[in-house]
């Protein structure tokens, strides 16, 4: 497995990370599905084996996957996989627990105790802000980001982070949170990295990127036949492309370009789609999701060599 360095973290951590939020099972918030349908604790566990294994030492988590249930099934692997050999990365900031608001103080640190003891550890390598949702006038930042703070003073996490679903909202508060790392939506539909100014910042602070659903939820490998009926409390059942029959089509007939075109590539789905995210992001890797130890021995066997050329290609059949 190819390692990169996280920019000014200095680790060495895998370019194909272990994203970890199916692992918390379906689940919702009132009447809006956030998890993920059909895993069980067997799978995941068997998942993250296997990707000690495989040298995928980067696993990613947050508070509210599933409750809590991802950071406990993580904390349960110690006695097989040496902590010190994990990039441990959890969140916080979609729990409003009691409170009015996102990034509550009381609630924030609630959380990161409730993390600590389910994840099993004195400490974490990196914690995100979740979300950028820091109020109408932003009035919440700059106690989330002390609280932060405090908790890396405190010798409960290494590093900081950012993470949001839109590039744009990364760079409004990149320069004032200052983080080590950020967490932005990336893939060959969704990718607004470069235009909104964060590959530039990224590049110029020397910050670790490491992008999440890099396959769209697997939307983009061109799997799907039909529209697909996801069960009560899987987030996927929301996002409108997996109703656009149309789009899946064209993500199928994508699949077969891209078999053809990599004929000697065991992968050629996941090399076109992950390698092009890669390759012009020298300290950064993705988060993909391995819900099962095949998932896992496939994610371990994709290359990390792809050319300029083959990317240009790739991306160009997923513009919008």
């Amino acid at each position: 497995m190819k390692k990169i360095i996280l920019g000014r973290t200095n680790h060495k951590v895998s370019s194909i990370s272990l994203g970890t939020w199916a692992f918390g099972g379906p689940n919702k918030t009132g009447n809006i599905s956030v998890g993920w349908s059909n895993q069980n604790r067997l799978d995941s566990t068997s998942a993250l084996t296997r990707a000690w294994e495989k040298e995928i030492n980067h696993w990613d988590t947050a508070d509210v996957y599933g409750d809590g249930i991802s950071e406990l099934i993580i904390g349960k692997m110690w006695s097989i996989v040496p902590r010190d050999n994990i990039f441990l990365a959890t969140k916080v900031g979609w729990d409003k627990g009691n409170y009015s608001h996102w990034y509550h103080p009381k609630q924030m640190i609630k959380n990161m105790e409730r993390s600590l003891k389910n994840l099993d550890t004195d400490y974490v390598d990196l914690i995100y802000l979740h979300h950028c949702n820091f109020g109408k006038n932003e009035e919440y930042f700059d106690s989330a980001l002390e609280i932060l703070e405090n908790f890396k003073d405190e010798g409960k996490t290494r590093f900081i982070g950012l993470s949001d679903w839109s590039c744009q909202k990364i760079m409004k508060f990149v320069k004032r949170c200052n983080p080590d790392v950020i967490q932005p939506l990336r893939n060959l539909m969704d990718d607004s990295y470069e235009q909104s100014g964060l590959k530039a910042h990224v590049e110029e602070h020397n910050l670790g990127v490491c992008f999440f659903s890099p396959l769209k939820h697997g939307f983009l490998t061109g799997k799907y036949q039909e529209v697909p009926k996801f069960e009560d409390g899987d987030h996927r059942s929301q996002i409108a492309e997996f109703k656009n029959v149309k789009l899946l089509k064209k993500m199928r007939e994508n699949k077969s370009k891209l078999e053809r075109h990599f004929p000697d590539i065991e992968y050629p789905v996941l090399h076109g789609l992950i390698n092009s995210l890669l390759f012009d992001s020298k300290t950064g890797c993705v988060l993909l999701g391995q819900r099962n130890q095949d998932q896992v021995n496939i994610a371990a066997s994709v290359s990390n060599s792809i050319s300029n050329e083959d990317v240009k290609w790739v991306k160009s059949l997923y513009k919008k």
